[in-house]
């Protein structure tokens, strides 16, 4: 691989500081040239390791791994750090808060305040909650308090299946200006340039032809074909491998927007209905853009650790056995999951661990660039076997982050019901590693205990065949899964206390739940926090919160025929006037704890807004 040459600047995203442990601690960043930074710590001498992966001609992906000379690295309070290269130590200032010389970040041991988070659509009207964030994580610097110990993102980081319009036409600007690296051209029938695709690229994704649909579903007899990709707004979907990796940057990197100069692309030639949408989506794009350097800021300055929901990939992804049968057996269709997925390891997946186990792949992916272009075919294989992306982290209390989309518990009798969640494998590792903790943080993305008239609904759509329509992807749709999931937590030698980070709904809620009919006592906190950039439809979400409360009244008949008799599930409201259980406004959560029991539970809102939920109530 052989870098361009061009006049663009060398760091465009970053430094992210990911895993952090006191061992080591991981931050990425990209650059547009091939380089030899290294990190110091203020008053601590290191040495480091460093990997660049070269993605284009001026594009390289960076992760250095920084070790103490001796001994362990300090936790539980800041550690400030300067980025040097080979003769210069680079200017920071944008990354610092203020009063700040350098950026600061806490090596995590004793967990005390978690911000945690889900679901992030650049072009939703809502607010950046992630700018909000770093307003709060400023004002805790500035009294003295080194705020967040940990930044938790359960899902949906990019939107790879629902794409904007204008993000679509500033995506080949990316490829173009960066030189990102290109893939062969897939067996689809698309029309040629970006321009001419806007809002019509899932006309030509692959399709079930009606002739192979069901005899017993409705689409056979409208003759009528059924997209392999399910997502209801699907019309700018992903494809290409560099499409994703620009997807990334324009994501994470402020100046990536300021190089592609998005104010001055235009709307093309479109029908009336798209027009007005493209600049609906347009002026959102710009918000998003403007709050990018608060965003690098704090992932600047907090350890940022990530997982996969389905949007990452596509919508519903591996939901059913039937869909992952229609994906993974057709060429075009199976090669855009896999671009997801890989773009998902790099972008994300490597610093989750620091390379411990995803480096592995690497030598692999270097070898699929040939001739100027990807050849995945080869690399496919690694990256589908590869079985490590849930982590663990070693903190008091101990960090279990799941992965639920890639170890699924297929419905074998039926390949268009719901798959569980979780296989029996993962269950039982999961169970292995909840035992001998008192306290304990699982990250779900899909919510354990979610919101029974919600998933009524699923259920009704579920039975009449429709489980892609609603997302039927809550833990209790699976029958086997969802049993030995809560066999695991009525164990006596559980944790006592365990919080459940959940996101992907769009709305958040705080439910607790206790054992009923035994001599342990525990408590499990089901925190759900949704979204950081999108949001429920709010006057729907009030009616679903109303019906929910009518419904599943503790002394409804429809709440004593579908108790789950040995859990007692309690909602909890919000504070203040205008109490409810279920807020859709777009916000980051804020997890408060003491000696790891859960404190405080609080919505740091995009327009800097708190809603505190009552933990007393019952």
């Amino acid at each position: 691989m052989v870098s361009g040459v061009s006049n663009l600047p060398q760091l465009i995203m970053g430094p992210m500081v990911r895993r952090a442990d006191a061992g080591r601690v991981c931050f990425q960043f990209v650059t547009t040239t091939p380089c030899q930074y290294r990190i110091e710590f203020t008053g601590v001498e290191t040495f480091s390791n460093f990997e660049s992966i070269q993605l284009g001609q001026n594009i390289f992906l960076n992760f250095i791994n920084v070790m103490p000379a001796s001994g362990e690295f300090a936790v539980d309070s800041l550690i400030y750090y300067t980025l040097h290269d080979k003769e210069n130590c680079l200017d920071l200032s944008a990354y610092c808060y203020e009063r700040a010389e350098s950026p600061a970040f806490v090596i995590p041991n004793r967990l005390d305040r978690i911000l945690h988070g889900s679901c992030r659509n650049p072009h939703h009207p809502a607010k950046d909650s992630l700018v909000a964030a770093d307003n709060w994580q400023n004002d805790q610097r500035q009294s003295l308090n080194a705020g967040a110990d940990l930044l938790l993102l359960s899902g949906d980081q990019i939107y790879a299946d629902d794409v904007a319009g204008p993000m679509l036409l500033a995506i080949e600007k990316v490829i173009s200006l960066f030189g990102v690296f290109e893939e062969a051209e897939l067996d689809l029938d698309l029309p040629t340039g970006f321009e001419q695709q806007l809002y019509q690229r899932h006309l030509n994704l692959p399709k079930v032809p009606w002739q192979k649909r069901s005899k017993f579903g409705v689409g056979y007899w409208l003759k009528k074909d059924e997209p392999h990709f399910s997502s209801l707004k699907a019309e700018n979907h992903l494809i290409h491998f560099q499409e994703f990796i620009a997807l990334y940057l324009l994501n994470f990197s402020a100046v990536t927007w300021q190089l592609i100069e998005f104010d001055a692309i235009e709307c093309p030639a479109l029908p009336p209905k798209y027009a007005n949408l493209f600049k609906l989506e347009k002026e959102a794009l710009v918000g998003f853009a403007q709050g990018l350097r608060s965003v690098e800021r704090l992932f600047a300055n907090v350890s940022t650790l990530m997982m996969f929901d389905d949007h990452d990939v596509t919508d519903d992804w591996n939901l059913t056995a039937g869909w992952e049968q229609a994906i993974y057996q057709h060429p075009a269709s199976k090669r855009i999951v896999n671009n997801g997925l890989i773009s998902y390891w790099l972008m994300q997946g490597i610093g989750n661990d620091a390379g411990d186990k995803t480096f592995e792949l690497l030598p692999a992916f270097k070898r699929s660039f040939s001739t100027n272009l990807w050849d995945f075919k080869r690399f496919d294989k690694h990256i589908l076997d590869f079985n490590h992306w849930h982590y663990e982290l070693n903190t008091i209390p101990k960090v279990v982050v799941l992965d639920t989309r890639t170890h699924r518990w297929r419905n074998e009798q039926n390949f268009n019901e719901p798959s569980g969640l979780l296989d029996w494998e993962r269950l039982t590792e999961l169970e292995e590693s909840l035992l001998s903790h008192d306290k304990v943080i699982i990250v779900s993305p899909a919510p354990v205990f979610g919101v029974k008239s919600i998933e009524a609904i699923q259920a009704i759509f579920n039975f009449c065949g429709q489980p892609l329509l609603v997302d039927v992807e809550n833990w209790m749709a699976h029958e086997g899964s969802a049993k030995k999931l809560l066999d695991i937590f009525r164990r006596e030698d559980t944790p006592k206390e365990t919080l459940i980070l959940s996101g992907d709904v769009h709305y958040s809620f705080c439910f607790s739940v206790q054992k009923r009919f035994g001599k342990h006592k525990n408590r499990i906190w089901q925190l759900t926090a949704s979204g950081i950039k999108n949001e429920f439809p709010r006057k729907l979400i009030n009616v679903l919160d109303k019906l929910d409360s009518i419904l599943y009244a503790p002394k409804s008949p429809l709440n004593f025929f579908t108790k789950r008799w040995q859990m007692e599930v309690d909602k909890h409201k919000t504070k203040g006037e205008g109490q409810k259980y279920l807020v859709s406004d777009a916000a980051i959560s804020l997890i408060e704890l003491d000696s790891g029991l859960l404190k405080r539970y609080e919505l740091i809102h995009a327009d800097n807004r708190i809603t505190e939920f009552d933990l007393e109530e019952q």
